[in-house]
């Protein structure tokens, strides 16, 4: 065994929920822990006995360990420690926490995808209560969002949230990396009841191919599978142009999003709350998707700040097709719900559809109408999905129907 020193985990200040493991292979006298926390009158032997059990776990015998604990959770802590053993030991083991039975649920293609909240892979704080905002949707970020020499913990971190924490049953994402190094990601991710993964940096059917054979060749190992959806995102020029390609290239993808802080890079232009210089890319994404049958989904907002522009951005990017937009702060959710919503006179045109639906159907009628126009499946289904979801915006009630004074008869 080497005698080099091994790292992982996060000390800085403002590195709450978080531990710093230092681990260096001895030749002899057993293992020996050198522990700092706030807690260790009340979690010191059990924070003892998870080092030893990981440890043991990976058939180490002698050790020297520091653990600077900084309120970590033990899957937080049993994530460091593995870390740092697999940079010194070959070996194929993890160290796997229970699977919350909670955590054990599925997601469905229709399902709304207004918001989608952005969390660093290797930041435990963020992700521990980030279900209580109720985004539709948590990206736990392998990508950009962690330092290329933390990308190793951060995938056994994001691999241990996705089974011991709660959601409150969201959408559970993950973005993996650029594709092919993302390949590797998804080894850490799809065995543990990922619902989706977001491919970041899309420029081709070739790459949702790559992604795709790698999910099969990891379900097969799982007596039931889920249901794994695959969300590109197209952030270039070539991207953009291949958009529809990139749509359309497996049954799976089920969203197309766009991402404009490296698109706006690629064309090296700067970026505006406006968004006219990306009004372009935006629409092409939105007419592919439309064309696909799936949903868009609109970028980050990235000035955190500003929740005017914000409520601007997001009403404008509803009014030209998109389907929700992603964030990087819990503050920004409100915002972004509330310009996707949707308003009174959509929701009132919407229970008149599907009542003159339901009345031509009752009443075996092939054609239905409302006044002098004419209601066709798309328009029905797409009436259909702005009940659901002023119903799942708590803006209309669930048994509308029922209720005659909220429902206006077909003119």
């Amino acid at each position: 065994m080497s005698n080099t020193t091994a790292t992982a985990g996060n000390k800085g200040e403002k590195d709450r929920s978080d531990c710093f493991v230092s681990l260096q292979l001895t030749s002899s006298g057993g293992i020996a822990i050198d522990l700092t926390s706030k807690v260790e009158v009340l979690f010191g032997e059990v924070i003892r006995t998870l080092c030893l059990e990981v440890l043991h776990h990976f058939g180490i015998e002698n050790a020297q360990i520091t653990l600077e604990d900084k309120g970590a959770l033990p899957f937080v802590m049993a994530a460091r420690l593995e870390a740092a053993i697999v940079q010194l030991v070959k070996t194929d083991k993890e160290y796997l926490p229970e699977m919350l039975p909670e955590n054990l649920y599925s997601s469905s293609r229709e399902q709304h995808r207004l918001s989608r909240l952005y969390l660093p892979g290797n930041t435990p704080s963020l992700m521990i209560n980030a279900g209580i905002h109720s985004p539709n949707a948590i990206i736990l970020d392998l990508e950009d969002a962690v330092a290329v020499h933390k990308k190793s913990e951060a995938r056994v971190l994001v691999r241990n949230a996705l089974r011991h924490l709660s959601f409150m049953g969201v959408e559970r994402m993950v973005r993996i990396n650029q594709v092919p190094a993302g390949l590797d990601d998804l080894n850490y991710i799809i065995p543990h009841n990922v619902n989706a993964v977001v491919v970041p940096k899309c420029e081709s059917a070739e790459q949702i191919h790559e992604v795709n054979k790698r999910i099969g060749i990891l379900q097969k190992s799982q007596k039931t599978p889920n249901q794994v959806w695959v969300i590109p995102i197209v952030e270039s020029a070539l991207g953009i142009i291949k958009s529809y390609e990139i749509a359309t290239a497996a049954d799976n993808v089920v969203a197309l999003a766009i991402g404009l802080e490296d698109y706006t890079a690629d064309l090296g232009i700067q970026r505006t709350n406006e968004g006219l210089e990306t009004l372009f890319a935006r629409s092409q994404v939105i007419n592919a998707c439309k064309a696909a049958g799936i949903q868009a989904l609109d970028s980050v907002f990235s000035d955190v700040g500003d929740a005017a522009a914000l409520k601007t951005y997001a009403r404008q990017s509803k009014s030209i097709g998109f389907d929700g937009m992603g964030c990087i702060h819990p503050r920004q959710l409100k915002d972004i719900h509330e310009g996707f919503a949707p308003d009174e006179r959509e929701i009132e045109n919407a229970k008149k559809i599907m009542v003159a639906f339901a009345e031509a159907t009752d009443k075996g009628l092939g054609v239905v109408s409302l006044g002098t126009k004419m209601i066709d499946a798309p328009v029905v289904k797409r009436a259909q999905r702005v009940i659901n979801l002023a119903i799942s915006l708590g803006k209309l009630q669930k048994d509308w129907r029922d209720n005659e004074h909220q429902v206006n008869s077909p003119s």
